[in-house]
């Protein structure tokens, strides 16, 4: 069976027509297999989900009790058949609960790897490599000059900034699903032990991923603090309230931004960020083609992002490769919905 005989994009998404459903679909569709909680993939209006439990819990908070019509929780590792074919949920390593779907049908297995990387995250599941007859991968850094390094690194910077001016508040800018609590977690690992403050909109997530038994330590809301009791304090914000009137309640703020994005100084400067931290939860372009590379497979999707350097390496390695041509993906920073109720604090 030719491979786009079991998946091809359309107007909602990624379609699975032998299975009857497709992948992080755009638009509301009779039945959704979702890979990850952020909400260019999780969107609300499908007639039944299927994710893992984590994911679905995500899309509750974040849309309702009543964002789908029905859903069903997948394991890691668990095997389902929807229509004609079959489907099984790895590891994406990109946020908690996230997902690689490996649909088969007859002697065919492609892997939609939905957003994904290949380095240590203390706050998920890593990824796990899955061999494959076609992979499809993202493209979000998916350019030589992105290779996002240690993590660990950063967060020294950020560490060592604090140090320097005790004087000061330092405000993160961070997506609130994945980001936040990777940076929380990092710090804490770095051997960082004072409370750590959270913009309001921080709040629920990451206490959901507490509920999960991810160990952050000792977290408080910022709203309600004195500006002098914030001078040598860390506060994690999403990327928007850095920039806005609500940075006036800190302490000559220091503004950090933790993306991939910030290898690019440029974008550093155009959002005013003092200190900008390479933290990603995307693969870099070293992640990507090593990834490309060992899962084994002979034939290359490339979706959402810098895909014509990644299809172009493809092919320089003799993958048949092809860009898919899919929108309403990007950052999670400029899809990310606010949760109802939730203070902007």
């Amino acid at each position: 069976m030719r491979p786009q005989d079991i998946l091809l994009p359309n107007a909602a998404g990624l379609c699975c027509k032998p299975g009857g459903f497709h992948i992080d679909p755009v638009r509301p569709v009779e039945r959704a297999v979702i890979t990850h909680g952020h909400s260019d993939h999780a969107r609300a209006g499908h007639g039944a989900v299927l994710a893992t439990q984590e994911t679905l819990d995500m899309m509750r908070l974040r849309y309702g009790e009543n964002f789908a019509g029905s859903t069903q929780a997948i394991r890691y590792g668990e095997e389902i058949r929807l229509g004609d074919v079959k489907i099984k949920f790895h590891p994406a390593g990109h946020v908690l609960g996230s997902a690689q779907v490996a649909v088969s049908c007859k002697d065919t297995c492609i892997v939609a790897s939905g957003d994904y990387k290949d380095a240590p995250d203390p706050t998920c599941t890593p990824f796990e490599l899955v061999p494959c007859d076609v992979f499809i991968t993202e493209a979000t850094f998916g350019l030589p000059v992105f290779r996002h390094g240690d993590a660990s690194d950063e967060v020294k910077k950020l560490l060592a900034s604090v140090a320097l001016f005790p004087e000061r508040a330092h405000l993160v800018g961070a997506y609130s699903l994945g980001k936040a609590q990777r940076v929380i977690k990092l710090l804490r690992q770095a051997g960082y032990d004072a409370p750590i403050y959270l913009h309001g909109a921080m709040e629920t997530i990451t206490h959901y991923y507490q509920s999960r038994g991810i160990d952050l330590g000792e977290l408080k809301p910022v709203k309600g603090m004195k500006k002098a009791a914030l001078a040598g304090t860390i506060t994690l914000a999403p990327p928007s309230a850095t920039s806005d009137l609500w940075t006036r309640r800190f302490p000559d703020p220091v503004t950090a931004f933790a993306s991939g994005w910030m290898r690019v100084r440029a974008r550093a400067r155009q959002r005013g960020v003092e200190l900008p931290l390479v933290i990603s939860d995307h693969a870099d372009w070293d992640g990507l083609t090593a990834t490309i590379a060992a899962t084994g497979a002979g034939e290359i999707w490339v979706t959402h992002g810098q895909e014509d350097a990644l299809v172009h390496w493809c092919r320089s390695k003799g993958l048949k490769a092809q860009p898919l041509d899919l929108v309403g993906y990007g950052d999670e920073e400029e899809s990310e919905t606010p949760i109802p109720g939730e203070a902007e604090a």
